[in-house]
């Protein structure tokens, strides 16, 4: 299998949670003297993943790291995490590491990442119930939950797995291999043309296409036949979603 050397991290979306965020976009959040999204471009350099691209959207000019490619999602406003991806889509050729920007994750979980061999893998946390305790302001009802059967991921998405059924929760990261990309790019295309003309109709558990998430789509592959692997975890990473989370991660990720 061909080495994985590109990932693409979406930070286009405006925050809603916390007021911080009325000054910044969330990923430069500070914990432990690094930004968000600092930690996150050091663990994927660490895993010698150097060609590395940016999705900005909401106060696009603060995000300035230097040797560091930059797409705009020009209308973020209206959109969702699956249209911020394709605005990069000429990153993904030879395949790549997808990765949200409100997250901070260890170096050994991208390794973990990287050693499969399957298409598309998702990044599953099977200890994911521990996340929320004490954890007020994000519900669990706001998990991205999954079924999983065999190492294949069967159901994923907000609402639509269940917590008593959930075997993990999908932390935000994932990796499309030269043909998981190119199937990702196939799929989508024919749903940009089924939806040009329905812009309004439902999509998966989106209210319509634009407001797709990544599992939304990942979801759709899984009802196509499209195997999705489970890259399991246990703990190790933290989602900074709110001012709830942010302090929590300050304290458990300062050092």
């Amino acid at each position: 299998m061909t080495k994985i050397s590109k990932a693409i991290i979406i930070a286009a979306g405006r925050g809603n949670r916390f007021s911080i965020t009325d000054d910044m976009p969330k990923c430069l959040l500070e914990i432990g003297g690094k930004t968000i999204l600092q930690r996150t471009l050091e663990v994927l350099r660490e895993n010698e993943i150097y060609d590395i691209s940016v999705v900005r959207g909401y106060k696009k000019q603060l995000i300035n790291y230097p040797e560091i490619k930059y797409y705009e999602n020009t209308d973020y406003l209206n959109n969702n995490i699956l249209r911020s991806l394709f605005f990069a889509e000429k990153e993904m050729d030879a395949g790549f590491v997808f990765s949200y920007s409100d997250i901070i994750y260890q170096k050994n979980i991208v390794e973990k990442l990287l050693q499969k061999s399957s298409d598309i893998d998702l990044v599953v946390d099977r200890d994911w119930l521990k996340q929320y305790i004490n954890r007020k302001k994000h519900p669990v009802t706001e998990a991205e939950l999954v079924k999983v059967e065999n190492g294949k991921i069967t159901r994923i998405g907000k609402d639509i797995v269940m917590p008593e059924e959930a075997q993990g929760e999908f932390i935000g990261l994932a990796k499309f291999s030269k043909k998981g990309a190119e199937i990702l790019k196939k799929e989508y295309q024919k749903l940009v043309e089924r939806y040009r003309d329905r812009k309004d109709q439902r999509f998966q558990n989106a209210a319509f296409f634009e407001k797709a998430y990544l599992t939304d789509m990942i979801q759709y592959l899984i009802d196509q036949g499209y195997p999705i692997d489970s890259v399991d975890i246990k703990g190790g990473w933290a989602e900074i979603d709110t001012d709830e989370d942010f302090e929590r991660a300050k304290k458990q990720w300062s050092s």
